[in-house]
């Protein structure tokens, strides 16, 4: 909401930082327009990164701390780990850096720069602004409509009694939340 907002007001540049590797910035890659993954050798970043299914969001790498050991094989590590998504349209570059030093940064403000130009002239960037959108306006139909069922809940066959039906295996799941969403549009009509 409050990229949205910057972003509404005019702002240029917005960037959002998160902390650790997992779903949450996968979300992110969601909102924003270019993903920076940002790694540190000797950490065991890469095969977290592996894991946690952002070596299909990255757009840059940055492997920062490239002064300590085992940089150049996170490089490694991460080059062949793209080779193996050929098809991709963009393969993102992987950049050293040691920012205490400002080292790598030029490079890497290149690479956000290439990264746009790439989103400017290919479909990619209407594609990717597209499926934001889409994104968004269903999470905020989702959350709508939970926030719909949930003040029926208490109501004769609304959510809490079809929990309890649920539970007492007198109704499956599917069943239950179509009902449930045929009478909110029923009675919203």
């Amino acid at each position: 909401d409050i990229a949205s907002i910057l972003d509404a007001a005019g702002t240029d540049l917005i960037f959002i930082e998160t902390v650790g590797v997992g779903q949450d910035e996968v979300e992110i890659a969601r909102t924003a327009d270019v993903t920076i993954v940002v790694l540190v050798p000797g950490t065991g970043d890469e095969v977290q990164a592996l894991k946690a299914g952002i070596m299909e969001i990255a757009d840059v790498f940055v492997v920062n701390k490239a002064d300590r050991e085992g940089a150049d094989r996170a490089v490694a590590q991460l080059s062949m780990m793209l080779d193996f998504t050929p098809d991709r349209p963009w393969r993102p570059p992987i950049v050293k850096t040691v920012a205490p030093r400002r080292e790598g940064v030029e490079e890497a403000v290149s690479a956000l720069d290439s990264h746009g130009a790439h989103l400017a002239a290919s479909e990619e960037g209407a594609r990717r602004r597209e499926r934001r959108a889409r994104s968004r306006l269903l999470a905020l139909l989702e959350e709508r409509f939970r926030r719909a069922v949930l003040s029926r809940a208490p109501e004769p066959d609304g959510l809490e009694q079809a929990v309890r039906r649920v539970i007492a295996r007198r109704e499956d799941p599917y069943s239950a939340s179509a009902r449930l969403f045929e009478k909110l549009v029923r009675d919203s009509a």
